[in-house]
C-alpha cells in the first residue's frame, strides 16, 4: 500500500473528550473516527488491525472444531421473551418494532438465536458434539459510552456456542475454549489474566473472563499466590485483622457523624470495629439490613448472589431510622458479611445524633464485601489491577436449551435437554488493549501480528528522485518476498514522515535517503524501542534479511 493512496488522516492533537490512551492513539494514528455516541467508524489501516485479530480468532476456533455461520443481528422479540431475557435485562437492550407492528431486538448476544437453529436440527445423540461460531454486530444501548471503541453501543463480536450432550462433554468444549483463547491472546501479543468471573444475565453455572491489565480498564482484577487470579466483582480474600473494641461502650452520643470515618475519629477507634449499614430493598424479602466492617465496601455482585433476587438501595422513607445512624434491629431481617465476626461493635443506634455498643453474636454468614488493598490470601498480600475486559466464556448448562426446547434423544429413546456453551471474544478491545500495552511517547508500537502493516518503508526523496526510486524498488522487493509492506511516498517532509510512522506503530521501519545512496543501505528501525539497527539493510537484494529480522520480531 502507498500512503499517498492510503486514508490515513493523522492528527497531532487527541480528541478533547479523551481520556484512554488508546482513545487517544487509535483517532490520532487515522484508525477509527466517531460517528455519535458509542459509534466508531474503522478506517482502512485500523480495519486492517482489526482483521488481522479476526483471522486469528478465526484460526484458533476453527482448529477445535468450530464451524462459522452467521445469523442477523435483527431477532424477533418472542425469542427474548421465552428465554426470559427480553424483561430481565433492562434499558440496554435495544427494542424496536417493525411496520407490522412486531417486536424487535437488536442482539447483543445471540444464544437466542443459535439455540433456536439448533432446535430444530438436533434430533438425536448422534448429532452432538457441536460448535458453532460467527463474527457479527451487536448492539448495546451503553448509558455512558467511553473510552474510544473500548465501551461502545456497537461492535463486533466472535460469539460460538458448543452443544453436548452432558455436563462431561460441556466441560471438555470449555476446556478446549480456555486453550483456543489462551493461544489466541498469546498469537495478539497481549499480557493478560484468565480470572474467575460472574455468570451476569447470561446465566449458567460458571464463567471466566479473559482480562488485559492497563490503566485504562474498568474493570479491576484480584491477583493472589497460586495462579489466583478474579474479578473484583466475585473475588475472595481474607481481610486484614482489627483490634478488638475497646475503650467505648453502651450509648454514644455522636451529633452529626454519619460517617464511618466521622465516627472512628471521633471515638479514636479502627474503621473496622464498626458495623456499616447497607439497607436494600428486594422483591420477595422486602427490607433487608446488610452489615458490613466499617472498613469494607459492598460487592453488589455479591449481594445480589447471597440474596438470589434483585435488588435496590433502600429509600430515606423506607429506613427504621435515619441515615447516617442505622443499626441492627430486631424487627427487620439482617445479613451480615463473612468479616463481620462474633463480638462488639459500635453501630447505629437508629436514632438521631446516637450510636452504641453491640454485640454480634455467631450465626450464618455470606461473603458480600469486595476485596481490599492489604487483604490475603494464603497470608499473601493480593494486589488488585485495572484490566481490560477482552473476551468471556459460560457453561451455561441447560439455561437456554429449556426454554426454547433443544432436546434430543440418547441411545434409549429417552430425550434430555442440551447442554450448553457461549465463548465471546471482542476484536476492537484486544486492539485497544494492544495499543494500551505497547504505546510510548512517540505513538503506537503493534505487536507483530495484528499490526496493519508489516513493514514501513519511508521515501525522503520527492517524486522522481533516485532516493524515491530507491524506495520504490525495496518496496517493490518486500512485497514479491510476502511481506505486507507500506510505502511512504508522499511529498511531506521527513519530520512529518517519521512522525506519523512512529505514530501508526508499524514494527519495522526502513528509511531510504540521500545516506542510503552513499552507503548502499537503508536505516532500519525496530518500533519497539525505537531500536536503530546497526548496519542497516542492503539497498540491493535485502528483502530476505528485512524478512529475517521482521521474523525474529516479538
Amino acid at each position: 500500500m502507498r500512503m499517498s493512496q492510503l486514508f490515513l488522516p493523522t492528527e497531532r492533537q487527541a480528541p478533547a473528550d479523551a481520556e484512554a490512551l488508546s482513545h487517544k492513539l487509535m483517532v490520532r494514528a487515522g484508525l477509527v473516527r466517531q460517528l455519535g455516541a458509542g459509534l466508531w467508524t474503522w478506517l482502512p489501516a485500523g480495519w486492517r488491525v482489526h482483521q488481522k485479530i479476526v483471522q486469528i480468532v478465526r484460526e484458533e476456533i476453527d482448529a477445535i472444531g468450530g464451524q462459522e455461520m452467521l445469523m442477523p443481528v435483527l431477532h424477533p422479540a418472542e425469542l427474548w421473551r421465552r428465554s426470559g431475557r427480553y424483561d430481565a435485562i433492562g434499558a440496554e437492550l435495544f427494542r424496536l418494532q417493525d411496520r407490522k407492528g412486531t417486536d424487535m431486538v437488536l442482539a447483543m448476544t445471540h444464544e437466542e438465536a443459535v439455540t433456536f437453529h439448533a432446535a430444530q436440527v438436533i434430533r438425536s445423540y448422534r448429532d452432538l458434539p457441536l460448535c458453532l461460531y460467527h463474527f457479527q454486530v451487536k448492539e448495546r444501548d451503553e448509558a455512558r459510552p467511553r473510552a474510544g471503541v473500548l465501551r461502545t453501543r456497537e461492535f463486533i463480536m466472535k460469539d460460538s456456542y458448543t452443544f453436548d450432550r452432558d455436563a462431561e462433554g460441556l466441560a471438555a468444549a470449555y476446556e478446549r475454549h480456555r486453550e483456543a483463547y489462551a493461544r489466541i491472546y498469546d498469537r495478539c501479543g497481549l499480557d493478560w489474566y484468565e480470572c474467575v468471573s460472574d455468570v451476569g444475565m447470561m446465566g449458567g453455572t460458571a464463567a471466566h473472563e479473559y482480562m488485559a491489565p492497563c490503566p485504562a480498564g474498568e474493570d479491576d482484577v484480584v491477583l493472589g499466590p497460586a495462579g489466583y487470579s478474579a474479578n473484583l466483582e466475585i473475588a475472595t480474600a481474607e481481610p486484614r485483622p482489627v483490634p478488638a473494641l475497646s475503650g467505648v461502650a453502651g450509648e454514644l452520643h455522636t451529633p452529626g457523624q454519619t460517617t464511618i470515618e466521622a465516627v472512628a475519629g471521633g471515638l479514636g477507634i479502627d474503621p473496622g470495629n464498626l458495623l456499616k449499614a447497607f439497607p436494600v430493598v428486594t422483591p420477595q424479602r422486602g427490607l433487608v439490613m446488610v452489615f458490613l466492617r466499617g472498613d469494607h465496601r459492598v460487592s453488589e455482585t455479591k449481594l445480589r448472589n447471597a440474596l438470589g433476587e434483585p435488588f435496590r438501595p433502600a429509600g430515606e422513607d423506607e429506613l427504621r431510622g435515619p441515615a447516617g445512624y442505622l443499626g441492627p434491629d430486631d424487627d427487620l431481617p439482617a445479613l451480615y458479611d463473612e468479616a463481620v465476626t462474633p463480638g462488639e461493635y459500635v453501630a447505629g443506634a437508629n436514632v438521631p445524633d446516637h450510636h452504641r455498643v453491640v454485640t454480634v453474636a455467631p450465626g450464618p454468614r455470606v461473603d458480600v464485601r469486595s476485596v481490599e488493598e492489604g487483604d490475603t490470601i494464603g497470608g499473601v498480600a493480593v494486589r488488585i489491577e485495572p484490566a481490560i475486559e477482552i473476551g468471556n466464556i459460560f457453561q451455561l448448562g441447560t439455561r437456554y436449551s429449556d426454554p426454547l426446547g433443544c432436546t434430543f434423544l440418547d441411545e434409549h429413546g429417552k430425550e434430555h435437554a442440551v447442554v450448553m456453551g457461549s465463548y465471546g471474544i471482542g476484536p476492537a478491545r484486544i486492539a485497544a488493549a494492544a495499543v494500551e500495552q505497547s504505546a510510548d511517547d512517540k505513538g503506537i508500537s503493534w505487536p507483530k501480528a495484528i499490526a496493519p502493516f508489516d513493514v514501513e518503508v519511508v521515501g525522503l526523496g520527492k517524486p522522481g528522485t533516485p532516493e524515491q526510486a530507491a524506495a520504490e524498488a525495496l518496496y517493490s522487493d518486500l512485497r514479491t518476498l510476502g511481506l505486507d509492506a507500506l510505502l511512504d511516498d508522499r511529498s511531506a517532509g521527513p519530520g512529518e514522515k517519521f512522525a506519523d510512522a512512529e505514530l501508526l506503530g508499524v514494527p519495522l521501519r526502513l528509511t531510504v535517503g540521500k545516506r542510503s545512496l552513499e552507503s548502499g543501505t537503508a536505516e532500519a528501525q525496530v518500533r519497539r524501542g525505537r531500536v536503530d539497527q546497526e548496519g542497516g539493510i542492503p539497498l540491493r537484494d535485502g528483502a530476505e534479511a528485512v524478512r529475517d529480522l521482521w521474523r525474529s520480531l516479538p
